[in-house]
């Protein structure tokens, strides 16, 4: 075997390791690979509820569960907001949605644009099932799912407004209910329902829970008591 052969061979086979060990390397390519977290999310729907049905903690347990799943996905330095609203009702102050999430813009865990500012949010927005990620990176069951949990607690009207406190309770208890009284308004991330008509596929406003603000009640209309977050800064 002559020497340029011998030395052609050897630089093959040292060069296939090398090829192998740069395809399996995390984060190649554009995007950075499909992870979750990070610093460019803004915005995520929870992978998980607190288990409570409706029974947030009110709206600084609701945050803070947003702020421990994003710190676990590896997003640091943000303050995440739930977005829900409360009606002014048994001393707890009338809060809008809209109003304590920041200005945006908003991606998702992968870098997906979901709006530009606030009135982008309630307008033209591009939350769908594809954008509409959890923490992880992850699509979110709907409803064409076993199970489906498209229902995502919001408590507030389609331009991310509170119910007022002569309305029905919206907010079960303003989020410290898990039983059999009061309802919560959802929306669905998914933009589906069971016709196309605008509340049906209205991603913050769709329709009230039924049976009342347990987790039972929350999966029997195709929830799972998920939320959604942003990042307020």
């Amino acid at each position: 075997m002559s020497q340029w052969i011998r030395w052609s061979l050897r630089t093959l086979w040292i060069g296939i390791p090398i090829a192998i060990a740069a395809c399996a390397a995390p984060g190649g390519g554009a995007g950075g690979g499909s992870g979750g977290g990070g610093g460019s999310m803004s915005f995520f729907i929870t992978s998980v509820g607190l288990g409570k049905g409706a029974d947030l903690g009110g709206l600084s347990g609701a945050d803070a569960h947003c702020q421990a799943l994003a710190s676990a996905a590896g997003s640091s330095g943000k303050t995440w907001r739930a977005y829900l609203s409360t009606q002014g009702k048994d001393g707890v102050p009338t809060v809008n949605a809209r109003d304590r999430i920041g200005k945006g813009p908003w991606h998702n865990a992968k870098g997906e644009l979901v709006a530009r500012d606030v009135d982008q949010l309630h307008g033209a927005n591009n939350i769908t099932k594809q954008t509409a990620l959890n923490e992880k990176g992850l699509p979110v069951e709907g409803r064409s799912d076993t199970p489906n949990r498209h229902d995502i607690l919001t408590g507030s009207r389609a331009d991310g407004t509170a119910f007022s406190p002569n309305d029905t309770d919206m907010t079960c208890g303003n989020w410290t209910r898990s039983g059999t009284e009061g309802v919560a308004m959802v929306g669905h991330h998914d933009r589906t329902g069971p016709t196309s008509d605008p509340w049906a596929t209205s991603w913050n406003s769709s329709h009230q829970s039924r049976g009342g603000c347990s987790q039972q009640a929350l999966r029997g209309t195709g929830g799972d008591g998920l939320l959604y977050c942003f990042a307020a800064n």
